[in-house]
């Protein structure tokens, strides 16, 4: 999170698909929370377009104007914040770098709900066949550790697996599921984590399937 700035945000009423917009204060969040887990249960990635907003569901897609200047980048709200009374949202350092403030960190937004703003997730799977939900449990940089969660998990829960994720080299990511619809991994995470004190923090994360190494 960068650091605080002076000012009060101003707020208006937001509006669907063009006029009236909630205006303030933008911040952003970068490298630091990349792989931490959003409140929405998805993995904070610096490179995607997602932003933290207080009220607005997951999922919405909202337009975020710079004011002195005229860029914008549309960002889906994904966690909760900012924690900062006077800023209205967090973006990503990829939205940030779009916005051109990753040097000031924190400028002056106008924020519009896109119309159509939060979609179909079922269609949205259709769309783009080579993904999946499924739950992350743990991540491991030793082998061994991998696997002796992995087959605990397979022995309660019937699929589990050891993966290689681009975003995070180095790690050895321990999944379980197999083909869930969003709705079914969350449900799943949820178990998870009542049932293990050691998966506490398991949570949510749509693979690509075309970019992700099975490593057992």
């Amino acid at each position: 999170m960068c650091a605080a700035s002076a000012g009060v945000a101003l707020t208006f009423a937001f509006s669907v698909g063009g006029s009236a917009a909630e205006m303030g204060l933008a911040s952003w969040y970068g490298k630091p929370f990349h792989g931490q887990t959003a409140a929405s249960g998805e993995a904070y990635d610096a490179e995607a377009f997602t932003a933290a907003h207080r009220t607005l569901p997951f999922g919405t897609s909202v337009r975020v104007r710079r004011v002195d200047r005229g860029d914008s980048v549309v960002v889906r709200i994904n966690d909760r914040g900012p924690y900062s009374q006077n800023r209205i949202i967090d973006v990503s350092e990829a939205a940030a770098r779009r916005l051109g403030m990753t040097a000031p960190g924190v400028v002056k937004v106008a924020v519009e709900v896109m119309a159509d703003a939060t979609p179909d997730r079922d269609a949205l799977r259709e769309a783009v066949p080579h993904t999946e939900f499924v739950v992350q449990a743990g991540s491991f940089r030793n082998p061994d550790n991998a696997r002796r969660m992995r087959l605990a998990l397979a022995n309660t829960y019937g699929t589990a697996r050891i993966i290689v994720r681009p975003k995070a080299p180095g790690l050895l990511c321990v999944v379980v599921g197999d083909g869930l619809k969003e709705d079914e991994a969350e449900a799943l995470a949820a178990r998870i984590r009542a049932a293990r004190k050691g998966n506490a923090g398991a949570y949510v994360i749509r693979l690509d399937l075309a970019s992700v190494q099975s490593t057992d």
